[in-house]
């Protein structure tokens, strides 16, 4: 395509070719520096809050994981299944949870006397989302009546309303009560139960394995390149995702190097604000997802194995059409077509914001070039992920790039498209409404409420990006999951070089 030919002879590629001369120099001449018993992860993103109630970021969401330890988990299909505790379904409307007899303690701070995690800390932190309107999950807990506790291990939450697949909710990472009650600051000094405590947050932060003491920093670089440059001198020991192809490739020929892939789950899309007049019309939608040429952006610039995307949950989950719904396909002269039928004088400005990061720069300058094509004009603008993100959340947009991370349950769709989930009641963020949708909603038909979603493009579909993870040679038991979780700093180790 005219817009990827124009690209390739960048600056950047000119910037790169430098970079790795001096890495070649320097890194792979020296072993690498040894961080004693730390292990140093580069990312792209700090996690902005550490409270699981208020959570929502990819980075946020991926440590809590770590943290606290939630009822329920899923498995490798995407169905429920006991994480800290078993159900018995009472009816639609009651669901009685026992926890495991083996339950760790709370990693409480020093001076705080730990206990160990029961029933009425679970209740507690359920119980607390009614005093949290301005929680983004708040809404999906409101339909909880009462939580009833019978002992230490027992305990029955009761419905206002029959909800047949109320245990999948139950994701939020379990709280102390005591905590809760003094309104304990959770968001920068969580305390939980999970395999992974906080040390400190300043500049890096910092975590602890509790079974062995293995302290993790997470440290925050920015830039693409200089990850790539730090991993190769030895000054972090693992990055994942968040790289261009180029730099990918150049890893996989360093020896000092591991690299892993794995096919990706999570949904990158367009969101698109409905409450704009311009964007309100279907075949302006229609002809914004027919303006980008998906195929040839994941042939030239994508990690390995990432995958057309057309709902948020990928082919294989169990609520799928047996067929996957079509991808609308790269036709510019259709698209310019379908602007002129909706009364759009050409060419059609567009403003799209994203994060700073490289990576999504680079994605949207290629999506500015061949929707410039079908006659649209896109104007670029490029934020610091806080900026970015709140914009988003308060509805501060015409169209935005996000990826959803770690979606398992169908519910998603009720949160992001039901015209009751409005922020701060859901995540709802483009104000979608559409009354055919929301009754689909509510019997749940799955296959239904995908395909309606399809045909009236609330936001517009592009893929599910590959997973890799990089990392030092003497870094052993790390794998990227589908999803990208980072569930396996809870057994990752430092092998020491002799």
């Amino acid at each position: 395509m005219r817009g990827l030919t124009l690209l390739k002879p960048t600056l950047l590629a000119i910037v790169l070719v430098i970079c790795f001369s001096v890495a070649n120099g320097s890194a792979t001449s020296s072993e690498p520096t040894s961080h004693g018993r730390e292990i140093i992860f580069a990312i792209g993103q700090m996690p902005l809050n550490l409270d699981p109630r208020y959570a929502t970021d990819a980075a946020s969401e991926r440590v809590n994981r770590l943290i606290y330890q939630s009822l329920v988990d899923f498995d490798q299909h995407s169905r429920p299944t006991p994480s800290l505790a078993s159900w018995l379904v009472l009816s639609n409307r009651e669901f009685q949870f026992t926890l495991k007899a083996k339950r760790s303690a709370f990693n409480t701070p020093t001076k705080i006397r730990s206990t160990f995690l029961n029933a009425r800390d679970v209740k507690a932190t359920y119980d607390s989302f009614t005093n949290l309107a301005d929680s983004p999950h708040a809404a999906e807990f409101s339909n909880i009546q009462e939580i009833v506790v019978l002992n230490d291990d027992t305990l029955i939450f009761k419905l206002k309303k029959d909800d047949a697949n109320f245990p999948t909710k139950l994701l939020i990472g379990i709280l102390p009560a005591a905590l809760v009650e003094k309104n304990h600051d959770f968001s920068h000094h969580p305390v939980g139960s999970g395999s992974i405590q906080l040390l400190d947050w300043g500049n890096k932060l910092t975590l602890q394995r509790v079974k062995d003491g293995q302290r993790i920093s997470l440290l925050e670089v920015k830039d693409p390149t200089v990850r790539v440059l730090k991993l190769l001198h030895g000054e972090v020991d693992l990055l994942q995702g968040e790289l261009p192809s180029e730099l990918i490739q150049h890893l996989e020929s360093k020896s000092e190097i591991t690299l892993k892939n794995s096919v990706g789950a999570n949904f990158s899309y367009l969101g698109l604000n409905m409450q704009d007049p311009i964007l309100q019309s279907l075949k302006v939608r229609q002809a914004i997802a027919h303006a980008i040429d998906r195929e040839t952006i994941i042939a030239k610039v994508m990690t390995r194995q990432t995958r057309l995307a057309s709902a948020i949950l990928p082919p294989e989950h169990y609520t799928n059409h047996k067929s996957a719904l079509p991808a609308y396909d790269y036709n510019p002269k259709r698209a310019r077509r379908l602007l002129l039928e909706a009364g759009v004088q050409l060419p059609l400005k567009l403003v799209y914001k994203t994060s700073t990061d490289a990576q999504r720069v680079r994605l949207a300058t290629i999506m500015q070039a061949q929707m410039a094509e079908a006659g649209i004009d896109l104007e670029i603008r490029s934020l610091d992920w806080g900026t970015f993100f709140a914009d988003v959340k308060q509805g501060n947009f015409q169209l935005y790039g996000l990826t959803w991370v770690g979606i398992k349950t169908p519910e998603i769709y009720r949160k992001v498209f039901g015209s009751d989930s409005f922020p701060p009641h859901g995540f709802n963020r483009g104000r979608f409404s559409d009354a055919s949708l929301d009754q689909l909603l509510v019997v749940e038909n799955w296959p239904a409420v995908t395909k309606r979603i399809h045909a009236q493009l609330p936001y517009i579909p592009l893929w599910y990006e590959g997973q890799f993870a990089a990392m030092r040679n003497n870094i052993i038991h790390f794998t990227p999951k589908t999803d990208g979780n980072w569930d396996d700093l809870a057994k990752i180790t430092y092998r020491k070089v002799h």
